[in-house]
């Protein structure tokens, strides 16, 4: 019996509806799939078409580590299921490789490298499964070093390959139903730090635990960035005030102080992905 088809919720415009045929047709050319899945809205639909296509022949994969925050994983785990997709989780070990730790602004590259490596195998030994990953057609033009070693493992792209971008991900993802179209992009927690600062599990533990507590008193929108003992938090500014209000600013304040951070500091800029990058070459 051919799988089920998500049905769209909502119409499409006819370029959109031609975006999501090609998709379709992108990933049913393969004969069974591994999808490098975080849970994003990016590779969450990469694994939604997989698992409608290929049905059993799909299966998303998720690397777990300390970068991985817990509620991220949490949302994975409850996606995967939502969608009827397989769903496996392998132990990554980034942490071990001077590469990765230290910082660099390579950083990136040496995180895929690591994940790659445990994925290729799981694949070659299902039938050679192709791996795939949610790179869009914006990440090809932002600093990602990561895209270079999944280009060397031979990871395939189909969204980027069909020059699907971040809005039309969520479009789609909004029309096919899937209540996570609007999430909110989240790198990962080694994002937090600035380059050639060292990359701990008890840091990593912090920067975690401190942006788990803002998003559980509603900002799910929020960055703690970490320079040495000091945390800066980054929050949209148009809810900059809110976060200033007494009762609320006391409480995170001290949880901060508890987590071991010595100071705490608003980023009156708001929230920026990619801050880290203005910083030039160093």
């Amino acid at each position: 019996m051919a799988p089920e088809t998500f049905r769209l919720l909502e119409p499409l415009s006819v370029d959109d509806q031609q975006r999501l045929d090609r998709l379709r047709d992108w990933i049913l050319s393969c004969d069974r799939v591994f999808v490098a899945y975080s849970g994003g809205v990016d590779s969450t639909l990469v694994a939604a078409i997989a698992r409608e296509q290929l049905d059993d022949r799909a299966c998303a994969i998720t690397g777990v580590s300390p970068s991985l925050a817990p509620h991220l994983l949490a949302e994975a785990r409850q996606q995967a299921q939502w969608l009827g997709i397989r769903h496996r989780e392998v132990e990554t070990r980034e942490l071990e490789d001077p590469a990765y730790s230290s910082n660099p602004r390579d950083r990136c590259y040496a995180c895929k490298r690591e994940l790659h490596s445990h994925l290729a195998p799981i694949a070659q030994a299902a039938e050679g499964a192709r791996v795939l990953d949610g790179v869009n057609l914006d990440d090809l033009g932002d600093h990602r070093p990561g895209l270079e070693a999944a280009s060397e493992a031979g990871v395939g792209s189909p969204l980027a390959d069909l020059k699907i971008d971040k809005s039309a991900v969520r479009r789609l993802s909004r029309a096919l139903g899937f209540p996570w179209w609007d999430k909110p992009a989240q790198p990962c927690l080694a994002s937090r730090f600035p380059y050639g600062e060292a990359i701990s599990h008890d840091r990593l533990r912090k920067v975690g635990q401190a942006e788990a507590w803002l998003i559980g008193r509603g900002f799910p929108r929020v960055r703690v960035r970490s320079q040495g003992l000091s945390a800066r938090i980054e929050v949209p500014h148009e809810r900059l005030a809110e976060l200033l209000a007494s009762e609320l600013r006391e409480d995170l304040v001290r949880f901060m102080l508890e987590l071991g951070f010595t100071s705490v500091s608003l980023d009156l800029e708001g929230l920026v992905s990619g801050k880290l990058n203005r910083v030039g070459p160093g």
